[in-house]
């Protein structure tokens, strides 16, 4: 039995869902989101909340159990409080700034690194070493971090690069003599 699953997706005020076939669409005050759940669950929308049960008990009915579950809650809190990543960049001589829609990057390379900022994310730079990506679209925001951060990925004898707020780096080191 899944534990998530169990649990209904409450609909807080301003944000309504509605259903059409195995496609749940949530809209809220941040925007409009969607999920399709495989034909291997019943989802229903009643008394403000969003339910989700299996259809028999397979493995696989039971593993789409839980994870549609998530996805529905994923959209209800896109849509009313967005998720956001920070980054942070250290290294002396590295910093970013957002320019219209590309992100400029100065990483230690001979050249400016330009990362166009796709479509549904905002990206802002409050300082030149800290960097903030936005949206409703959980997936969306993680991979365009992920993508930064791949620009210069923090390295364990000095720790220069680009890490997450929250990232715990192991030193090493270095060369003895």
């Amino acid at each position: 039995m899944s534990r998530i699953g169990k649990k209904p997706v409450s609909l807080p005020s301003g944000v309504s869902a509605t259903l059409s076939g195995q496609t749940v669409e949530v809209k809220g005050p941040k925007g409009t989101r969607s999920f399709t759940a495989t034909d291997d669950v019943t989802i229903a929308v009643e008394d403000n909340a969003v339910t989700v049960t299996p259809r028999g008990s397979s493995k696989r009915a039971r593993q789409q159990w839980g994870m549609s579950r998530s996805m529905v809650a994923n959209l209800v809190t896109g849509v009313t409080a967005g998720f956001k990543k920070e980054l942070e960049i250290q290294g002396v001589g590295y910093r970013a700034q957002v320019q219209g829609t590309n992100l400029k990057l100065n990483l230690g390379y001979s050249h400016e690194v330009d990362f166009a900022v796709p479509q549904g994310v905002t990206v802002t730079t409050p300082k030149p070493t800290e960097i903030i990506v936005e949206g409703i679209d959980q997936q969306l925001v993680g991979q365009v971090a992920a993508n930064i951060r791949e620009w210069r990925g923090p390295e364990p004898y000095k720790g220069k690069g680009i890490r997450y707020k929250d990232e715990y780096i192991f030193r090493k080191e270095g060369k003895k003599k």
